[in-house]
């Protein structure tokens, strides 16, 4: 690649003693799997620069599944995620790494990731907004489509204190039956706006977004949501 691109990286491990293979994630590229050749060596410009939430410019090269990283040059300092902003963060570098594949173009979805990272840095309560309208975001940029609005049996707009299950590829259907996949209008107008005024209409998009993702994500663990029980045991990992 002869231009400077925008990227993040998502994820990295030890390849030989003294390289890195990283998964980036760039603007026009999306998820590149990329080698960093040298760059775990004591005199390597690139150490310490390679890591999740530093805003990066790259150039890399190569035709395979693997690319090799020419230059990177951190952009800014590192966005400052700490405690649970950080598991959190890991956990949007995880879905993307998981569900992406590799060599397709979402630049605006690069700027959703960006935007969310933001604002889990700068986020003084609850991350769980900035959680929720990521993953809305990324199954919307993923054609999943849904349309909160309507029954999918009438046309008609949802009533705020109706009940309605969801039913894949079909949308919500009217219903008398509540259960984990109904949701009332008002949940569902408040997923609609990706705005979230209290904790019922959270709650609800954790388990809409829950469900949307498994198809996506089978039944493989998060790594990143071990690493939030393991580390802060009492308290449920905000992205489960």
């Amino acid at each position: 690649m002869e231009g400077w691109q925008r990227a993040f990286v998502l994820h990295g491990r030890p390849w030989s003693e003294t390289s890195l293979l990283l998964d980036l994630f760039t603007e026009s590229e999306g998820r590149m799997r990329v080698l960093a050749k040298g760059a775990r060596s004591r005199r390597s410009p690139l150490k310490g620069a390679l890591q999740p939430f530093t805003p990066l410019l790259v150039r890399w090269s190569g035709r395979g599944a693997v690319k090799t990283l020419r230059n990177a040059e951190p952009v800014s300092l590192a966005l400052p995620l700490s405690g649970t902003a950080l598991y959190c963060g890991l956990y949007l570098n995880e879905l993307l790494a998981r569900v992406l594949e590799q060599e397709i173009a979402f630049p605006a979805l690069f700027f959703d990731y960006l935007h969310g990272i933001q604002s889990l840095a700068a986020a003084d309560g609850s991350p769980e907004p900035a959680l929720r309208r990521f993953e809305l975001a990324l199954l919307g940029h993923l054609g999943y489509g849904v349309d909160f609005l309507h029954c999918a049996g009438s046309g008609e707009p949802v009533s705020d204190e109706m009940t309605y299950s969801y039913r894949e590829e079909r949308g919500f259907i009217a219903s008398l039956v509540q259960g984990q996949r109904t949701f009332t209008g008002r949940q569902l107008r408040a997923l609609a706006e990706r705005q979230f005024p209290d904790a019922d209409a959270l709650r609800a998009a954790k388990r809409f977004t829950r469900m949307a993702l498994k198809p996506y994500l089978g039944g493989k663990p998060l790594k990143s949501q071990e690493l939030f029980r393991q580390f802060v045991p009492k308290t449920p990992p905000p992205s489960a």
